[in-house]
């Protein structure tokens, strides 16, 4: 008997992605499986309900999406969606596992067995898995073009008859996924490009893309966890970073900030001191808008000006590249399907290390040790 993979569509506000583009759809009912698709759950994403007809899917309701044996979603699934599911399925896609927590305990007591693609370890074999790292690109390439299309002055060095136009100074804060390809996107454009990242380890990645590496006099610290993450900064050495940054950050006409610490806060890196260094007319870009920002001025899901200043604090930028996003998303979720199903369905791996480092719910329990942390944090000493 085939197993069923449903595919809902998305109702968070501003997501336009689909889970499974209907290339990968394809190869899925090749392998064995019944593919329930929402109706109109890839319009958004410009892949048409008789696309997936095509290629073998079965339109179906959304309560029959969510009673698929396995579900997948871009977007975590809200209290009601999580009802809608099969007692003891499965789901695969993202969950926010360590900033909201209560999704998986949730989860848990429905017996669904989770995979969050957010915690995907950063192993070489599961890179095809890594759907952070492949929206990261998108959101880095999207945060520079509407930094352009923001800033009231030209990217490139032009010579013309009327004169010389001076090239922009751009400035990526973070070079990470998001980072590098802001720094790639923005010297495409013809920019001055400058990065700065506590981890040293990646200032040749920044130059060999043509950008100059930003170097503070910060006392070094282990600086990168075991999934290669930044860590956060001990608060001394955080306050000397952004007084060190103020200059850099003044000297830019724009400043994308892409810097994110996994189950925390994004670190402030933009003070209003430095966002007032800056001239009028420049640009911020907070990347981490939604973590709380790297600007302390930045309002999630908001454009503001302050002091002469245009800061924009955008929550979803892969959502504009939909077609793009839901291919390579979808890409990553067919590695995730392909290695944990079977001809009978979903099949859990106790001895594979991207089951085991993905999986947070399973058997009515949150198996996750960093989430049960957060749900059952130890009584202070």
């Amino acid at each position: 008997m085939a197993y069923t993979i449903g595919v809902p569509k998305e109702t968070a506000s501003g997501e336009r992605l689909v889970a499974l583009i209907p290339e990968v759809v394809a190869r899925l009912v090749k392998a064995g499986a019944t593919l329930n698709i929402e109706a109109g759950a890839g319009e958004s994403a410009h892949y048409s309900d008789a696309a997936f007809e095509k290629v073998g899917a079965s339109l179906v309701s959304r309560e029959a999406a969510f009673s698929s044996d396995i579900v997948v979603k871009v977007q975590p699934p809200s209290a009601e969606e999580i009802g809608l599911m099969k007692d003891g399925g499965a789901y695969i896609g993202f969950m926010k596992p360590l900033d909201e927590p209560d999704i998986s305990a949730r989860m848990a007591a429905k017996g669904l067995t989770s995979l969050s693609m957010e915690m995907v370890p950063r192993i070489s074999r599961a890179q095809k898995m890594d759907a952070l790292s492949a929206l990261s690109s998108i959101g880095g390439y999207r945060a520079v073009l509407l930094a352009a299309t923001e800033l009231p002055k030209f990217f490139p060095l032009l010579t013309t008859a009327a004169g010389t136009v001076r090239p922009a100074n751009v400035l990526i804060l973070g070079a990470g996924v998001a980072g590098l390809q802001a720094i790639a996107t923005a010297r495409r454009l013809g920019s001055k490009v400058s990065a700065y990242d506590i981890r040293e380890a990646v200032a040749e990645e920044v130059q060999s893309l043509g950008a100059s590496f930003v170097e503070l006099e910060i006392e070094a610290q282990d600086d990168s966890d075991s999934g290669g993450y930044a860590k956060a900064l001990v608060a001394e050495k955080a306050k000397q970073q952004t007084k060190l940054l103020v200059p850099f950050i003044g000297g830019s006409d724009v400043v994308v900030a892409t810097a994110l610490i996994p189950g925390r806060k994004a670190p402030i890196l933009i003070t209003e001191e430095a966002v007032k260094a800056m001239g009028s007319g420049s640009i911020i870009v907070d990347m981490a808008a939604s973590n709380g920002g790297n600007c302390e001025l930045t309002e999630p899901g908001q454009t503001v000006v302050r002091h002469g200043v245009t800061i924009m604090g955008p929550t979803n930028l892969t959502s504009g590249m939909a077609v793009h996003a839901s291919q390579l998303y979808s890409k990553t979720l067919l590695a995730m399907l392909q290695d944990f199903t079977d001809e009978n369905g979903f099949a859990p791996n106790d001895e594979d290390e991207v089951f085991t480092g993905s999986c947070v719910t399973r058997g009515g329990q949150v198996v996750n040790e960093r989430v049960n942390g957060l749900l059952n944090p130890a009584p202070a000493n």
